[in-house]
């Protein structure tokens, strides 16, 4: 009998032994829940992203796809670990929270994506495709959309464009290549990540976007690389500053940031001077305070947040990103974020040593 007792006692000391070792880390920590919210564009990357992180740290990360204002909003409500955007904080932004750090995930491409019977390719350029989303070509056979496009038959019928309904990185993204490329876009609309669309369709987040498109015969909207690969919707070829005719891909991404990059990593890279660059190509960003001891959360969260942030830096996070047509992060943009993450502190000591 007391050997079946002291049996007994081995397997519960062992069972707990299991129990214990499945809630720490490899660091020896305790493993922690995250929060984040924000920009639906790199969903899909992080999709993938934060269960690899937890397969290999234990940590497990909720991430809701709310758009990249209300990621920013939550952050600055201090009720999330980190806020995911496709737009960097403005100056003005930044002047209204305290300190805040960014990081960039991945790079992508937002796509000019559309539906039109028997039309597999099509040619736009960011000023035909400003002047379509202004409402001043109204129709598929317009002469401009013609001239671009010589052996395509383009029918007479009204365009429908589709636009984002929430506050928005990749509006923000979009707008702010349309700025670049039409003084009459910038004069009436400018770059922002809600902007008064004269006419069309709004929907919530990509997924929301590419929805539409799919279903809306004679649509055309901006949206994520990826869902319009998803839906099979086609996507143009847009011209770039040196008059190139180009497709997203991890190459054409790439090389829109091969220039410089910032400290803090704070850049647009739309309308790149460089030959084969994709001209709607953007870093996209998760953005965590400098001071990471707030809303009563523990220096392992703390920890746990910085911990996520090195693995989607790592060279295996980042192999992930042409996987799911994304681009990986240029060298430059990784050291620079990880310098930025040594000046993060709990209680004003740094997180990494």
């Amino acid at each position: 009998m007391k050997k079946i007792y002291l049996s007994i006692m081995t397997l519960i000391l062992a069972i707990a032994m299991v129990s214990c070792g499945s809630n720490a880390t490899d660091g020896g920590r305790k493993a922690q829940e995250l929060s984040g919210a924000g920009a639906t564009f790199p969903l899909p990357f992080y999709n993938v992203v934060f269960e690899n992180f937890s397969k290999v740290n234990g940590d497990v990360v909720a991430y809701g796809g709310i758009g990249s204002g209300g990621g920013v909003r939550n952050l600055r409500d201090k009720i999330v670990d980190f806020a995911g955007s496709d737009a960097f904080l403005s100056d003005k932004e930044m002047a209204d929270m305290a300190p805040v750090v960014h990081v960039p995930t991945c790079m992508g491409a937002v796509v000019v994506a559309y539906n039109l019977d028997g039309v597999k390719e099509l040619k736009l350029t960011g000023e035909v495709v400003a002047d379509i989303f202004a409402g001043e070509i109204k129709m598929w056979n317009d002469e401009r959309l013609v001239a671009l496009n010589p052996d395509v038959t383009l029918p007479a019928e009204a365009i429908i464009p589709v636009f984002r309904s929430d506050g928005s990185g990749t509006t923000f993204v979009f707008t702010d290549y349309l700025t670049k490329v039409s003084p009459m876009w910038k004069e009436k609309f400018g770059a922002g990540k809600s902007v008064n669309f004269p006419s069309g369709q709004a929907a919530k987040g990509n997924p929301g976007v590419a929805g539409v498109i799919s279903q809306t015969k004679n649509s055309i909207g901006y949206v994520g690389s990826e869902y319009a690969f998803a839906q099979k919707i086609p996507y143009a070829k847009i011209g770039n500053s040196r008059g190139e005719f180009v497709e997203p891909d991890a190459v054409s991404i790439s090389a829109a940031a091969s220039g410089e990059i910032p400290t803090d990593t704070r850049c647009s890279i739309t309308n790149a001077d460089a030959a084969g660059a994709y001209p709607i190509s953007t870093f996209t960003w998760m953005v965590i305070y400098k001071e990471q001891n707030y809303s009563d959360r523990s220096k392992e969260q703390a920890a746990a947040t910085l911990d996520l942030l090195k693995y989607i830096l790592s060279d295996e996070a980042q192999a992930i990103t042409s996987e799911v047509h994304y681009a990986p992060l240029p060298a430059k943009a990784k050291e620079l974020s990880m310098k930025n993450l040594k000046t993060v502190t709990y209680d004003g000591v740094a997180i990494l040593q």
